[in-house]
């Protein structure tokens, strides 16, 4: 499984590589760069599988498109 993902700002293009959490989904990240508020894109379950450059970890031990249980 891998833990680390970069994220990119799609306001500022801000690059951070951050540590994902391994038990649930992030849907907030606030970027470092602007302080833009990023949220899922529409089908995704977190910011990881929006803007980064790895899927969650829930994603990639399940191995479906969204996290279990955030359907709304």
């Amino acid at each position: 499984m891998i833990l680390e993902s970069v994220l990119t700002c799609p306001q500022c293009g801000h690059v951070e590589t951050e540590t994902m959490p391994t038990d649930a989904c992030q849907w907030f990240y606030e970027c470092k760069g602007c302080g833009t508020l990023l949220k899922p894109k529409a089908g995704d379950c977190c910011v990881f599988c929006s803007y980064g450059t790895v899927k969650c970890p829930p994603v990639q031990e399940s191995g479906h498109s969204c996290c279990e249980g955030n359907k709304s």
